[in-house]
């Protein structure tokens, strides 16, 4: 086993007065903290097939660039993983999959190679879940399946653009999108009256005219014999809520649909800065209401009251920007748009720095200036090309700085498990996008020690709110120890952290989270110890210890 070089200390002190106990055991169980969330990120057609069946859906069989095209994942494959217990071994406690609603069905050329939707961004129907994906009947087991253990699922929102026009996907009437200009990014309006690429139609997302249903859509649902259903549908949407019959309230109806039919809990939202930040505000408040009549409808379904959660990918916005994010001739303060997250571009940058400095200035803005609020922290993702260690050669710090750091984990797929993000042969951000590398997984000891590192911190960032939401106070310099707290009503979780301390013997000072006389066990190793002192010694083979109140 690979020995690495730091210490990590973990204890949880619980006052369980107020949350329910397991009938099993009489220990407190953990509440679910959004702003600690430990999330599982997977490109849905890349991670895994568990549906062979559906691997080639409306003739999209032409020749594409390497990994461009729909290689055979899908919702069956997730569900698969949930079953073998793959998240709950490590420690995830939300999966966040890309777009599974219906997309193109032909491709486009993108000067990459022959292109098709695989990735989800592309909409053709959002009332319609794409074959290649799964079945509504999946999507009802997958939510159902992770509740039950405890996992909440986040789908992908988009309501900028749809997907590009081609031979067999007609473009939408006028009055619903735009398809020029192309944007200059220069300011504020050049960021969103405007189409991102092009062959990209832009939503008139600015717009509160009333507007007819595509043709495109209404001649598809006749056909599908659920016209009817879902005009009806509508209607009671549209009485309900006093919107106008706009393009953005259309599509924020479809997807507050799977709130209500599914139960979903929460949704990343796409391309946030090329809309106007009222926007969201409005599709939170449709998404609370939904999610409320899910609640109010299913109440033996739900299984806590965290509220429904959006986090906004505000493409550059870093959590050094605080609360906005500067346009240039414009300062927009998205948390007070529908967002109580927003995806942090930065730490794949920031990983870079020491600990101290790292979990530090993060603490500090997230317990003062963004209190309330959080950001998604990420090491890689499905379009940024400069992750922080791309040749997968820092996979155990990256899971050390990301999982330990303030805020929300975004665990990219195969972060875990070192899978390669530079495909020979792929053309711009198809090299992120490759297929699971589950054979590594089964058969290179060397993943599986990877892995084992991501499991072990990830279950205890699970079990420990103070990990992601706590107050981080340093206890030492040297050694590195430093502590988490966290406290909210009658709850409480007390986190100490030590890093970089040498192998074998170890004496790591506990501050006062610690009593003396208290018993803990090293999670990673087994062993036990006593807190003497005001400090733990321990000797292991291991350079990782995880202390919990035994």
């Amino acid at each position: 086993m690979k020995k690495i070089n730091f210490i990590l200390i973990i204890a949880s002190l619980f006052s369980g007065a107020t949350f329910a106990q397991t009938k099993k055991s009489s220990t407190p169980k953990t509440p679910f903290v959004w702003e600690s969330a430990n999330v599982y990120f997977m490109v849905t057609d890349r991670f895994n097939n568990g549906d062979k069946t559906n691997d080639q859906t409306y003739n999209r069989n032409k020749p594409t660039g390497k990994l461009r095209g729909f290689e055979g994942g899908d919702i069956r494959g997730i569900i698969q993983k949930l079953d073998e217990g793959y998240f709950t071994n490590l420690g995830i406690n939300v999966i966040w999959m890309t777009p599974i609603v219906e997309q193109i069905h032909d491709g486009v050329d993108e000067g990459t190679g022959f292109t098709y939707g695989f990735h989800g961004y592309w909409t053709r129907d959002w009332t319609a879940m794409d074959p290649s994906f799964g079945t509504r009947k999946d999507l009802t087991e997958l939510v159902q399946k992770a509740h039950a253990l405890g996992i909440k699922i986040m789908l992908d929102a988009v309501i900028n653009h749809t997907g590009p026009v081609t031979p067999e996907d007609s473009v939408y009437p006028n009055d619903w999108v735009r398809t020029a200009p192309k944007c200059t990014y220069k300011s504020y309006d050049t960021y969103i009256n405007c189409t991102l690429v092009e062959n990209l139609p832009d939503v008139l997302t600015e717009s509160n005219e009333n507007v007819e249903l595509p043709y495109s859509l209404t001649n598809k649902w006749k056909k599908e014999g659920r016209y009817d259903k879902e005009v009806a549908s509508l209607d009671a949407f549209f009485k309900k809520t006093g919107y106008p019959r706009a393009p953005k309230y259309y599509i924020m109806k479809w997807l507050s649909d799977y709130i209500t039919d599914f139960g979903i809990d929460g949704y990343r939202v796409d391309t946030v800065k090329h809309t106007t930040e009222e926007v969201w505000a409005d599709f939170k408040k449709i998404c609370d209401q939904a999610f409320a009549e899910y609640k109010k409808n299913n109440p033996k379904k739900v299984i806590d009251n965290s509220p429904f959660f959006t986090v906004g990918e505000v493409y550059g916005y870093t959590i050094g920007g605080k609360k906005f994010y500067d346009f240039g001739d414009k300062k927009v303060n998205y948390f007070e748009n529908g967002f109580t997250g927003l995806i942090n571009f930065d730490f794949r940058n920031e990983a870079k720095m020491n600990y101290e400095e790292l979990f530090s200035k993060y603490s500090n803005i997230l317990q003062n200036d963004l209190k309330g609020n959080t950001v998604m922290n990420y090491v890689s993702s499905h379009d940024d090309g400069y992750p922080f260690d791309k040749k997968r050669e820092k996979t155990f710090e990256s899971g050390t700085k990301l999982l330990l750091a303030p805020g929300i984990s975004q665990v990219y797929y195969g972060d875990e498990s070192a899978r390669s993000l530079d495909i020979e042969g792929t053309q711009g951000d198809a090299t992120l996008r490759s297929n699971m590398n589950w054979d590594d997984i089964s058969n290179k000891a060397e993943t599986k020690e990877v892995l084992a590192h991501w499991q072990k911190l990830g279950l205890f960032r699970k079990n420990h709110p103070a990990v992601g939401a706590g107050v981080h106070t340093q206890i030492s310099a040297s050694p590195y120890v430093f502590s988490r707290t966290f406290i909210k009503g009658k709850y409480s979780d007390k986190v100490v952290v030590g890093l970089e301390l040498p192998l074998g013997e170890k004496s790591i000072p506990v501050g006062s989270i610690f009593s003396n006389g208290c018993k803990v066990k090293d999670a990673y190793s087994g062993k036990t110890a006593t807190v003497a002192k005001g400090k733990v010694n321990l000797n292991t083979d291991f350079g990782i210890v995880l202390l919990e109140k035994n």
